[in-house]
């Protein structure tokens, strides 16, 4: 009878097998799947208790899922064994193709490990094949390898306890574990991968849901910044042309945004500042330069350069921060223009001049070692002078060694007779009769007659010529690229000038003017080229009468 029965009862197994296999793999999570696969070991495979033991990241198993026992299922769900303790069971006992039994004989010795475990009642096996409340079966379940080859990683343990008919599993019940933990790898592996793409769709939702968000923080924040803002190529044929402006920067410039993309920011610097703009650099680099408006006139502006990506390997782009600096640059230029200019004429001061005077000339080394030049000075029969402090010239007939190609040596004109030479005159002007307006109209008037002088002398030289109130009723002009006669001719022109009449405090008063005409060179300072003119000068005026140093 048991025999006619057996194919019956292997039909019924197999059925159940294919509904929980299909159990299995249509569960929606990875946590449904586990529960799934303890629960058709009970109502499948015929045991009374199941436990999933799943391996973790860190390699030791935890019980993910557990049917059979509601008692034991809190007991133990979630409980970790060490990978050790797993290992060694399933090194142990008796094989059963991939199964391992564990009698009741054998395994008292696992009672005190670390692997969650329950026990169940009974009494003790009455005949061979009959079950014993100790006896321990598990089903390593193992990731799909190649076809034909060792199977993958271990995933798992089903542990199994107590078959409903209290017997040992059979060569049928065997196979049928066996298979079944097969697929519940299969299932469990599909799970995971499932799990790992929702988790990764969610992770890529959210980071283009940020990305988005991002996207539009910054066009918000570039477009609506109360400054300017502008992103421009970097690289390539086309570095540097503007792609986009907010509307600050257009409003600044006075250009529309369709009109700004056919630049760049070297189109719209000032000729001046491009050395500035080519000098900054495109990462975190800064300048203060010019830019040019529609209306052909110029703005102070601060460039503050960043590199942003469209990609991780994408394209760079150069995002440059445009500050309206007009106003504070306005301010500065003022500072700086009365602090080197006369409060009362508006000419460059004492300080100014001599500033000018020596960027054209060169000087000579400041040496650490007394007497290091002596021996170029003897060599050579005259001074060597540096040139401006970075290269020597060695006098005529020597090259000269100059750091800076575009200085040009100053010279002066040898001797008294004009032989043709051009240089740089300085020419000092001391005003004749000035004390007596002050004294006899007072200080308004003489003001007043300081700045008519200075108004006449700007007007009588040359585009690039400087002239400077040395202090009190000194002049100084510096009028490069003259001869000796040239230098006289403009000291008569000028002194002609001043001795017209001049409208102070609602009267009519002269002055007169002494000029003395000296010539600046390398080698010599500023204050020294300054003396000697003023001694010319000293000379020009006690060799004229006193009468005739004013017109009156």
């Amino acid at each position: 009878m048991e025999t006619e029965s057996e194919p019956y009862v292997r039909l019924t197994t197999l059925r159940q097998l294919h509904q929980v296999m299909a159990d299995m793999n249509t569960a929606r999570s990875l946590a449904d799947t586990l529960q799934t696969v303890a629960d058709g070991v009970v109502t499948g495979l015929g045991y009374e208790l199941a436990c999933v033991n799943l391996v973790r990241a860190d390699g030791d198993l935890v019980v993910a899922a557990f049917s059979g026992n509601p008692a034991a299922e809190a007991l133990i769900t979630g409980r970790v064994g060490s990978r050790d303790s797993w290992d060694r069971r399933l090194a142990m006992g008796e094989k059963w193709g991939d199964l391992v039994f564990i009698s009741h004989t054998e395994g008292w010795v696992l009672d005190d490990d670390d692997v969650p475990q329950w026990y169940t009642d009974g009494p003790a096996p009455r005949f061979e094949d009959e079950w014993h409340p100790s006896d321990r079966l598990f089903a390593p379940m193992y990731a799909p390898g190649a076809p034909g080859g060792a199977p993958g990683e271990l995933l798992g343990v089903l542990s199994v306890d107590r078959p409903r008919n209290g017997r040992r599993p059979g060569a049928w019940g065997r196979e049928a574990l066996q298979v079944y933990a097969f697929q519940a790898a299969i299932a469990i592996s599909n799970a995971r991968l499932r799990a790992n793409m929702q988790r990764a769709l969610v992770r890529l939702e959210r980071d283009q849901q940020a990305l988005r968000a991002s996207e539009e923080s910054f066009r918000q924040a570039f477009e609506y910044a109360p400054s300017g803002m502008a992103i421009a190529e970097m690289g390539g044929d086309q570095h540097g042309r503007i792609l986009r402006t907010n509307d600050a920067l257009c409003r600044l410039l006075g250009r529309p945004a369709s009109a700004m993309r056919r630049y760049s920011f070297a189109d719209l610097v000032h000729p001046e500042d491009i050395g500035t703009l080519l000098r900054t650099s495109a990462e975190g680099g800064r300048a203060e330069l010019r830019l040019g408006r529609r209306d052909g006139t110029y703005v102070w502006v601060s460039l503050r350069n960043s590199v942003v990506a469209d990609a991780a390997d994408g394209p760079r782009f150069l995002l440059t921060h445009v500050e309206d600096i007009e106003e504070r640059k306005r301010r500065e230029l003022h500072l700086a223009h009365r602090a080197s200019h006369d409060s009362l004429t508006g000419l460059p001061n004492s300080a100014e001049l001599r500033a000018r005077l020596s960027a054209r000339l060169c000087r000579r080394p400041q040496s650490a070692h007394p007497g290091e030049y002596d021996s170029l000075d003897a060599a050579y029969g005259h001074p060597v002078y540096d040139s401006g402090g970075h290269g020597f010239d060695f006098g005529p007939g020597a090259p000269a060694y100059d750091a800076y190609d575009h200085h040009v040596h100053t010279v002066a004109p040898e001797g008294d007779r004009d032989d043709g030479a051009k240089g740089l005159a300085v020419l000092f002007c001391d005003l004749d009769g000035f004390k007596s307006i002050n004294d006899r109209f007072g200080h308004n008037a003489g003001d007043a007659v300081l700045i008519e002088v200075a108004r006449r002398l700007g007007n009588g030289v040359r585009d690039g010529d400087t002239v400077a109130r040395l202090g009190g009723d000194e002049f100084v002009i510096l009028a490069d690229g003259l001869g000796r006669a040239d230098a006289q001719d403009l000291a008569v022109r000028l002194r002609n000038e001043i001795i017209q009449p001049i409208r102070a405090e609602g009267r009519a008063v002269r002055v007169g003017a002494s000029f003395g005409i000296g010539w600046a060179h390398c080698g010599m300072t500023a204050d020294e080229v300054l003396k000697s003119a003023d001694e010319r000068m000293y000379v020009e005026k006690r060799s004229r009468p006193k009468q005739h140093r004013r017109a009156g």
